[in-house]
C-alpha cells in the first residue's frame, strides 16, 4: 500500500467532541489482516497524526501475561471470556482511553468482536452474558458511553482458505488449532457483530490478491477519516467564505 497515493489531504487535529480516532482490525486466522496494520499506520502518519499500535488481547505488560494463559492452557469458556475481558479492562484504561484524550489514533489487531466471534461463535458461549461484560468492562468511568471502535476492518475470509493460508506457518495455538466447524462458528459470530452494528463495520473481502485488498483497505481508511473531518472541513470553508 502506497501510504500516500489517493491521500487527501486533512486536518491534523480531530473536531471539537471527536476524542482521537480508534481503528480495529478483525478476522478469523489466517485472514491476513496483520500484514496491513502497518500500512495503515504509515498512511496516517503520512497525514500528520499520532498512530499508537495495539494489539488483544494483550497491549499492556499484565494483559500480555493473560494473553499467553488464554493461547495456551484449555480452560471453562466462562474462565476464558473472563480473562479476555479482564485484558481488555487494562488495555482499555492504560492505553487505549489515555492515546484517544490525547487525540491520537489508536489501531487494534482485534477488540471486543473478536471475543463475541471466537467465544461466543465459536465457543457457543452466552451472548448476552457477553455483552453485559461488554458494558461493565468498556465504560471508562461509570456512566459514561460504552467504547467501541469507530472503524472497524473486518477481514471476511472463507475458512477453508485461512486454514490453507495457515498450514506449516508455524506451531499453532489453541484457537489455530481448533477445528474448520469452529472458524466457520466464529465467521458466523463475526457475521452476527457486523449486522448487529453495522455503522462501524467494513468489510473487507480478504480472498482477494494481496494489492487489491491493500486499496480496500486505504479506500475504508480515507473514507471514515473524510465522514470524520467533514464538519470541520466545512466549518473552515464557510469561515473563509465569509471573510
Amino acid at each position: 500500500m502506497n501510504p500516500t497515493s489517493g491521500a487527501a489531504p486533512l486536518p491534523q487535529s480531530f473536531p471539537s467532541g471527536q476524542s482521537g480516532w480508534f481503528i480495529t482490525f478483525e478476522g478469523i486466522d489466517g485472514a491476513g489482516k496483520s500484514s496491513h496494520i502497518g500500512a495503515v499506520a504509515q498512511l496516517l502518519r503520512s497525514q500528520g497524526h499520532t498512530v499508537v499500535l495495539t494489539r488483544e488481547p494483550g497491549g499492556t505488560e499484565l494483559a500480555e501475561k493473560l494473553r499467553a494463559l488464554v493461547l495456551a492452557e484449555p480452560m471453562d469458556p466462562l474462565t476464558e471470556a473472563l480473562l479476555m475481558f479482564a485484558a481488555r479492562r487494562e488495555h482499555l484504561v492504560s492505553v487505549i482511553e489515555p492515546a484517544l484524550a490525547r487525540g491520537e489514533v489508536v489501531i487494534s489487531d482485534r477488540f471486543t468482536d473478536a471475543t463475541f466471534a471466537y467465544q461466543g461463535g465459536g465457543r457457543g458461549f452466552d451472548w448476552q452474558v457477553l455483552t453485559q461484560l461488554e458494558h461493565m468492562v468498556q465504560q471508562a468511568v461509570p456512566g459514561a458511553a460504552i467504547r467501541q471502535p469507530d472503524l472497524t476492518l473486518w477481514f471476511d475470509l472463507p475458512p477453508a482458505v485461512a486454514a490453507q493460508r495457515l498450514a506449516g506457518a508455524r506451531a499453532p495455538d489453541k484457537f489455530e488449532a481448533e477445528s474448520a466447524s469452529f472458524f466457520a462458528r466464529v465467521q458466523a459470530g463475526y457475521a452476527r457483530r457486523a449486522t448487529e452494528q453495522p455503522h462501524r463495520f467494513t468489510v473487507i473481502a480478504a480472498d482477494q490478491p494481496l494489492e487489491a485488498v491493500a486499496a480496500s483497505v486505504q479506500h475504508a481508511i480515507q473514507q471514515s477519516l473524510q465522514l470524520v473531518f467533514q464538519p470541520a472541513v466545512s466549518l473552515t470553508a464557510a469561515k473563509v467564505c465569509s471573510t
